[in-house]
């Protein structure tokens, strides 16, 4: 089973989901997103992913490597952006497939909500990848006075923590 809506994922792993969601607005929404180039090494690049209508967007500029990336091969991982060597705030990575969704209206939708909330002006335009992030497994990280706590997801399961001293 794959884990397709933001809020199946938010009820199944909430702590990883809270995470998440705090290291992504912390950073303005910037994220790491890991593909694999054609020649099989991985590639890092940075990407601002979206949650809209319940789901996951993974959205960028057009043509752009690793958009070409996923075309080529949908799984993907998405790290938050770490800056602080002790973790403080945590953080959190995501595993999945993505999947284009190619349906006007939803884009339109899309591009109409990002300018409300961003400024950031592509209504009208046209997208020729939107990929849905449908996501498998996660984890997340958070340090506490003298210990860690790792807290592992699998669709279908339920989460769990392993704390290390």
């Amino acid at each position: 089973m794959i884990v397709t809506s933001w809020s199946e994922f938010t009820e199944s792993a909430p702590r990883s989901a809270t995470i998440f969601a705090r290291r992504h607005a912390a950073t303005g929404n910037l994220c790491l997103l890991a593909t694999l180039r054609s020649d099989g090494f991985p590639r890092i690049s940075p990407i601002e992913p979206r949650m809209f209508e319940d789901q996951l967007w993974v959205i960028g500029m057009p043509r752009t490597t690793k958009f070409y990336d996923l075309a080529r091969d949908p799984r993907f991982c998405l790290h938050t952006a770490t800056v602080d060597t002790n973790v403080g705030d945590g953080d959190a990575k995501l595993w999945g497939v993505v999947r284009d969704i190619q349906d006007p209206a939803l884009h339109q939708r899309f591009a109409v909500d990002l300018f409300e909330k961003s400024g950031f002006d592509l209504r009208g335009q046209e997208f020729g990848h939107f990929y849905r992030a449908d996501l498998q497994s996660a984890s997340a990280v958070e340090v506490a006075a003298g210990h860690m706590d790792v807290t592992i997801w699998k669709t279908g399961e339920s989460e769990r923590v392993v704390r290390k001293h």
